[in-house]
């Protein structure tokens, strides 16, 4: 049998401010729970009692009637700090883990691992992940990039994204490009269909039936694309093309057309058929970089969603497929809308330049 515990002592003031604190809406309920507990214990109710009401124990009971007497209600309104475990790597042993990671490699190794690091270093794996993760770091990845050496990058450049953030009145900006060998494959046994917890499978293996090339031509105004399979890629495929953009395009607007470096795009049959055209307009990129061309933006849709993944059994099949494709995708078509300008983009190549100069 427990002994009843005598009151506890509550002036009015206090009572007043536990009786706040319960009514409150906005009072954390662990702290109203604690305020509860106090007014209960301050009317003279046994601690057992006190509990059984609150659903809680006789030893959190006890805590709070204790921790009330010694501080009053601001006791109630924080818990008391925990000691935790001891903080164990120190700063310069992180600063250390860092630098190793940015500016050495393993022996016979082009990278660190997790295991390997934490080996040289005297420290966990673990430490090492959560290091890495609290700074960014991914030494088991890597991205590619290229750089133009074209000599007049920089004044293709502006002309270009000129076009895209600025277009001439009365014409139609094109980003125009050529997805070629198109394989029409066909995998070696049916496709296992998707189930909960599985998804689609495929063989990797697969049967080659041909290859088609797609003409894909993107109004930058509306996101339209005028797009025509080919069998080759020649000037005499483009130049089919470029009759084709002629008859869908109203005839009174001028046509300035991106395009990349292909020979194809400058060769004399081109050029001619240039010369009888005079509202087409064409603008090359630089070279080595297609990523201005935002064609290519609408090639990974379409290769993501339509092509990657599709079984064909014939080139006649996958033509049908890609222009079904267009077909729905000009129902509702979405602008690609570029936002850098040249200063930005001319301002990152820069920086990426003088991180090749210092990393040698």
């Amino acid at each position: 049998m427990f002994t009843p515990a005598s009151a506890l002592y509550v002036d009015s003031n206090q009572r007043k401010r536990l009786e706040s604190l319960v009514n409150s809406g906005r009072t954390a309920q662990k702290i109203a729970l604690r305020a509860r507990l106090v007014l209960m214990a301050g009317d003279g109710m046994p601690n057992h009692a006190i509990a059984n009401e609150l659903g809680t124990s006789r030893p959190t009971v006890l805590l709070w009637r204790g921790r009330f007497a010694e501080r009053g209600v601001p006791g109630l309104l924080q818990d008391a700090p925990r000691p935790g475990r001891k903080k164990q790597i120190e700063a310069g042993t992180v600063q250390r883990i860092v630098e190793a990671t940015l500016q050495s490699t393993p022996v016979a190794a082009t990278h660190w691992s997790t295991r390997t690091l934490a080996a040289a270093q005297g420290v966990s794996h673990q430490t090492i992940h959560r290091i890495w993760r609290q700074h960014g770091l991914q030494p088991h990845r890597v991205e590619t990039f290229k750089l133009s050496r074209d000599p007049h990058f920089v004044e293709k450049l502006r002309d270009i994204v000129g076009l895209y953030l600025d277009p001439p009145d009365k014409a139609l900006v094109l980003s125009v490009d050529e997805k070629s060998q198109i394989q029409a494959l066909d995998r070696t046994a049916p496709l296992l269909p998707l189930r909960p917890g599985i998804p689609e499978r495929q063989t990797h293996d697969y049967k080659r039936h041909g290859t088609t090339t797609l003409y894909a031509a993107l109004n930058m105004l509306d996101g339209k694309v005028i797009g025509q399979c080919l069998p080759r890629h020649r000037a005499k495929e483009f130049i089919r093309f470029l009759d084709l953009i002629d008859q869908q395009t109203p005839s009174d607007v001028a046509l300035h057309v991106i395009v990349d470096n292909s020979s194809t795009h400058k060769s004399p049959p081109v050029k001619r058929w240039l010369k009888k055209h005079g509202r087409f307009h064409l603008h090359f990129t630089p070279t080595s970089s297609s990523w201005l061309n935002m064609i290519e933006r609408w090639f990974r849709e379409i290769t993501q969603k339509r092509i990657r993944r599709g079984t064909f059994l014939s080139v006649p099949e996958l033509i049908v497929a890609i222009t079904e494709y267009l077909d729905q995708y000009n129902i509702n078509p979405k602008p690609f809308v570029w936002t850098k300008d040249a200063d930005l983009i001319l301002g990152k190549i820069a920086h990426c330049k003088e991180a090749l100069v210092t990393a040698h």
